[in-house]
């Protein structure tokens, strides 16, 4: 399994990633602060005094402008696949009152600032319904329906993935290249001075996104995990065997992985 296109838009929007705002019929793009809330609704948190306030405010009919939320992945480590790029179109309208301080409480779930002390004076928090959304991966275009993308949830290992890439990498690199060996078999190429070992570049939910080979030779692989994980917690459960083997096939010498793991997808760098 993997990831669908509702779960990577929901995980893209999330407000982790930098994101830049294009208001209709104005002047942009605009660097904006940006968070979701638990039902996939986008926050935009916005100086009172930004160029980004000036055009948000509604002309003389005093209907609402629409705008386009656009945020692009970072690749949490070298050879790393990005996850693609969102966006996401609505009609985004101030809140006051009660609704601003339930949305300042959801964004800083999220992205925790200072600044949302300051909605209703320096700030505003606006939010508006996803009214549709497009993510670009591997150079197509598709549409997420609305409904698809209120239900889907954000990864639960994203916001940790960079940590935990490095963590593997620098703390557990032996283990972890000798269990990608096994699982992956004669898809990893034969160990050699030049040939660097098989790494771990991508974390989600679902599985991992392995790099292997050199340069010329370079592919990728994606193992599936046993079953969708809720956060790191079950990650580090599941990597346990793999991490400390030697300990574990003293008290389990059946298996070192819940449920035998087969590579489901391999693409080519070159």
């Amino acid at each position: 399994m993997q990831p669908s296109s509702a779960e990577v838009a929901r995980t893209l929007a999330a407000g982790r990633l930098a994101g830049t705002a294009q208001v209709a019929y104005r002047p942009g793009p605009h660097q904006v602060r940006h968070a979701t809330d638990p039902s996939g609704r986008i926050l935009l948190l916005v100086s009172i005094v930004s160029d980004l306030a000036a055009a948000l405010r509604p002309g003389r009919s005093g209907r609402g402008t629409a705008l386009v939320l656009d945020v692009r992945d970072l690749p949490p480590a070298a050879g790393a696949p990005p996850l693609g790029r969102v966006w996401i179109s609505g009609w985004p309208e101030p809140l006051t009152g009660v609704e601003a301080r339930q949305a300042a409480i959801d964004f800083a779930e999220v992205v925790p600032t200072g600044d949302l002390l300051d909605v209703g004076r320096g700030f505003t928090l606006h939010r508006f319904e996803p009214a549709e959304i497009r993510l670009e991966r591997a150079g197509t275009v598709r549409h997420v329906e609305p409904a698809e993308y209120a239900a889907a949830e954000p990864d639960p290992l994203h916001p940790l993935e960079r940590d935990l890439l490095a963590d593997l990498a620098d703390h557990h690199g032996p283990e972890i290249a000798a269990f990608l060996r096994r699982q992956l078999g004669d898809l990893v190429p034969p160990g050699g001075a030049d040939e660097p070992p098989p790494r771990v570049v991508r974390l989600d939910r679902y599985g991992m996104v392995v790099a292997l080979g050199g340069r010329g030779t370079r592919c990728r692989a994606r193992l599936a995990f046993p079953r969708p994980l809720t956060g790191q917690a079950e990650l580090a459960e599941l990597l346990h065997p793999v991490l400390c083997r030697r300990r574990h096939q003293a008290q389990r010498p059946d298996r070192e992985w819940p449920l035998g793991s087969t590579p489901g997808q391999v693409w080519s760098d070159r």
